[in-house]
């Protein structure tokens, strides 16, 4: 088999697993058509027992028994950059560290079936590529559950100051946020129920803000939680400050889209001289110099 099949086959491979395995929980809505298909129509037994095994749960039970025969506990690190990710629970780790050991299996398995030639070169290729696969996917995570939860922060700090200027505390206004934003911005909603939890767990209100920062690992979240702290100590209105940091955050965001505008022109310059310029000169030129090249073979 040709390499130009085997080597988009093994990715589309690696893809495939990290995509059905790494999948976080469903959203609002395909949760509720999940619950009323259901009632609907309800599963038999056999059908239950293979959507458990093949559940979060079916999967955490599987590569946790594997890791525990290992003898190794779940990286803290990979943890942490989990819970980064918005995967918190316990089975997650397990079901990461458990597609971190089967891709490159997976992958080296593919490699002897189908490759013929250079096998050694392409085997170590393939399982380097699968055991980094699942880091790279979690990196990108991060990044963007980092970008929704900046791009969604000011609309949940305008209706947390509506909902406070109504007349309701910070902590029943920070519930109520987090259940209207459960479908537009379910990172932000996440986050304020964990707060609601950990302050009826009894943890200080500082300190639970202080936790969400670390959490979510966003600039703006960390001054948004400084700013509350402050509020807290000095007794400032904090309806005013929340509206006035809503529209610093605007503001702020209106002028990253203005620089990433401004850096356009300089990011076209490499497609215009290597890609356009040489197509307008062939299109343009060559008739010209093919024509002149014509004229002057009759002289030689």
């Amino acid at each position: 088999m040709p390499y130009t099949l085997v080597i988009p086959g093994v990715l589309l491979l690696i893809v495939s697993f990290v995509l059905f395995f790494l999948v976080g929980a469903p959203s609002p809505e395909s949760a509720r058509l999940a619950e009323v298909t259901r009632i609907a129509s309800p599963l038999s037994e056999e059908s239950e027992k293979r959507l458990r095994l093949l559940s979060a749960s079916g999967l955490s039970h599987l590569f946790g028994g594997i890791r525990k025969l290992i003898g190794s506990d779940p990286n803290p690190e990979v943890v942490r950059r989990l819970a980064l990710a918005g995967y918190r629970k316990s089975e997650h780790a397990d079901i990461f560290l458990g597609i971190r050991l089967l891709l490159p299996a997976l992958a080296g398995l593919a490699v002897a079936f189908f490759v013929k030639d250079n096998t050694i070169f392409w085997f170590f290729l393939a399982v380097t590529g699968a055991f980094f696969a699942p880091d790279v996917w979690l990196s990108q995570a991060i990044v963007k559950r980092k970008e929704r939860i900046r791009l969604g922060l000011p609309d949940a700090l305008d209706l947390l100051s509506i909902c406070i200027e109504a007349g309701l505390g910070l902590d029943q206004a920070i519930v109520r946020v987090g259940h209207d934003l459960g479908i537009t911005h379910k990172e932000i909603s996440d986050e304020f129920t964990q707060i609601n939890l950990e302050q009826r767990a009894g943890n200080p209100r500082i300190t639970a803000w202080r936790a969400m920062a670390d959490r979510t690992g966003v600039a703006n979240v960390r001054s948004f939680v400084n700013m509350l702290v402050q509020t807290e100590r000095f007794g400032t209105p904090i309806s005013r400050s929340l509206g006035v940091f809503a529209d610093a955050l605007r503001t702020q965001r209106r002028q990253e889209a203005e620089e990433k505008a401004a850096k356009t022109t300089i990011k076209l310059v490499l497609p215009l001289v290597f890609f356009i310029f040489p197509s307008i000169f062939i299109v343009t030129v060559a008739p010209a110099v093919i024509a002149i090249m014509k004229s002057f073979s009759k002289f030689f």
